[in-house]
């Protein structure tokens, strides 16, 4: 039996859906995002005020989302700001809202 990749069976367009849609699989995720999405930027310690969660858990969602290219953070020592990624954020809503229509 012949392997095949599995580029050959999705297209870019699904792979970066699901790839956004693993990103959103987390209520801590969802939350992060709605506040985020509330404000032009927030520092990591004023997130860890305002989700029930410890910090290194927070950094861990942060990571997530910011390896699915659905925020971006700017490291400023000792802190660390965090803000949508708009370009990404416009094709996660136009992609999954395709989906979901």
């Amino acid at each position: 039996m012949a392997s095949h990749n599995k580029s050959e069976y999705y297209s870019a367009e699904q792979e970066q859906m699901a790839r956004f849609a693993k990103a959103l699989g987390h209520p801590v995720r969802i939350a992060i995002l709605q506040l985020l999405n509330t404000q032009s930027c927030c520092y990591h310690g004023d997130m860890a005020e305002e989700l029930p969660i410890a910090k290194s858990t927070l950094s861990q969602h942060l990571n997530e989302l910011k390896d699915a290219g659905l925020i971006q953070g700017t490291i400023t020592p000792p802190s660390v700001k965090y803000c949508i990624h708009k370009e990404n954020w416009k094709l996660a809503k136009k992609l999954l809202g395709a989906l979901l229509t």
